[in-house]
């Protein structure tokens, strides 16, 4: 079934586009953060530590929003959560503005919106099969995904403009003043105004929203210690989700150095603030072509060697984004990286659909959240620290960025030798069954 037809439902037409809207502010907001820390800094650890700062939420409370998505209103839960977000974005864009920003104020601001967003993944991650027929589930899913991609491009494409349009950025082929120089953060409190403002698009979507959100009869009966366990349960009992979220978790915390493009851009391409937007872009772009094709063109039924496959293309693109001394080659590193990683997603994302019952889609989707958000969120704080162990910064991100490489590859090669499970995964068998 055509990917599209899902847009003929009202509710999910809406709220995949106000989803888009605002993901575009996110994505600008998370440029934003990563280059004003590496504004007051200069430092590569000090970019890892947002990484930390985005991932202990996650760990804390993820369990939680599954648990909180199963019991109670999706729709009410999702309004609370863009509502805590659109204070933190506020919170950033008048501090900025007043310039009383400091490092310890943006990484607890971070950590806020972080743990917002991990009440808020588990209930629009359940909320949405509701949306649609099961039949266009699919579709659905697809569409969604090809969404957060195009906001992956377009937000850090429109962050890059905004910060290089205004002073305290620099062109491409400038390098950045020392750190402790006064700049001029005007661009940063834009982005961050831009953001909140986002959200209010999902937040009419919600309230206006004709499907119900409600728990199904019986969800609320379990005690939540109950709930939570018998959510874990299922996870870790279902070998082909523990190898999958396993070996995804592991390819990104290794392979998790996004956090240190701004030091490729100023340091080793000199490429300036332009020219990191694009560069952060840039996975997205071959995501959303990887996505785009397996919508239009189905995967084979054998899908577990293609899922080793992609994780082992993923490392192997990291090796060479961290070589690269081109802005070209590079740009072409990440986006294969962007590519390898859709089409593990989408299996991935498939899987889980397939072998998940629907009331237990909100905890088996928090599980799967602090492996599929928090790999690459320790893998940045990894990144920085050995980053950091090297005199020379562009030095240290080259060995960092290479050394990361090379883990996801062998890891990938490991898993496919002794999990024969993952290998002859076939996805029609598993349908059959």
């Amino acid at each position: 079934m055509r990917p599209y037809l899902a847009l003929r439902h009202r509710d999910y037409r809406r709220l995949v586009a106000s989803q888009l809207f605002s993901l575009v502010g996110s994505q600008m907001q998370t440029v934003g953060i990563n280059w004003h820390i590496y504004l007051l800094t200069r430092s590569p650890l000090a970019l890892g530590f947002v990484g930390l700062t985005r991932v202990i939420p996650i760990i804390v409370f993820s369990l939680w929003g599954g648990v909180v998505a199963d019991r109670y209103d999706r729709r009410r839960v999702m309004i609370a959560t863009q509502l805590a977000m659109t204070a933190v974005a506020l919170a950033l864009a008048g501090l900025t503005f007043a310039h009383r920003e400091t490092l310890w104020l943006l990484y607890s601001l971070n950590f806020l919106s972080a743990a917002a967003g991990a009440f808020d993944g588990p209930a629009r991650q359940s909320l949405l099969p509701r949306l649609v027929p099961p039949e266009e589930l699919p579709g659905a899913l697809s569409l969604n995904f090809s969404a957060f991609q195009a906001a992956m491009i377009g937000g850090p494409a429109i962050a890059g403009l905004i910060l290089a349009g205004h002073a305290g950025s620099t062109p491409m082929g400038a390098r950045l003043p020392a750190a402790g120089t006064p700049v001029n953060t005007a661009g940063l409190s834009l982005i961050y105004l831009l953001n909140a403002l986002s959200f209010l698009a999902v937040i009419f979507a919600l309230v206006t929203m004709r499907t119900s959100g409600a728990p199904e009869k019986g969800s609320q009966d379990a005690h939540p210690w109950a709930a939570l366990k018998e959510g874990l349960r299922f996870v870790f009992t279902t070998p082909l989700m523990v190898w999958t979220m396993g070996l995804d978790f592991l390819a990104t915390f290794f392979s998790g150095s996004m956090l240190l493009l701004p030091i490729f851009a100023d340091q080793v391409l000199k490429v300036g603030a332009k020219g990191y937007g694009i560069l952060v872009a840039m996975p997205a772009v071959g995501a959303l072509a990887g996505s785009i094709f397996v919508s239009v063109r189905p995967l084979p039924s054998r899908q577990g060697r293609i899922f080793l496959v992609s994780v082992a293309a993923y490392g192997s693109a990291t090796v060479v984004f961290g070589l690269s001394r081109s802005f070209v080659l590079t740009m072409a590193a990440l986006a294969a990286v962007g590519l390898a990683d859709a089409i593990s997603t989408v299996i991935r994302q498939t899987l889980r659909q397939l072998v998940t019952p629907d009331r237990l889609r909100g905890r088996m989707t928090s599980v799967n959240a602090i492996f599929f958000m928090g790999g690459p969120q320790l893998g940045e704080l990894e990144a920085g620290l050995v980053a950091s162990l090297f005199a020379s910064t562009a030095v240290g991100v080259t060995v960092s960025v290479v050394s990361g490489g090379l883990a996801t590859f062998l890891i990938a090669a490991v898993v496919a030798a002794v999990a024969p499970a993952v290998r002859r995964y076939d996805w029609d068998k598993s349908v059959e069954r």
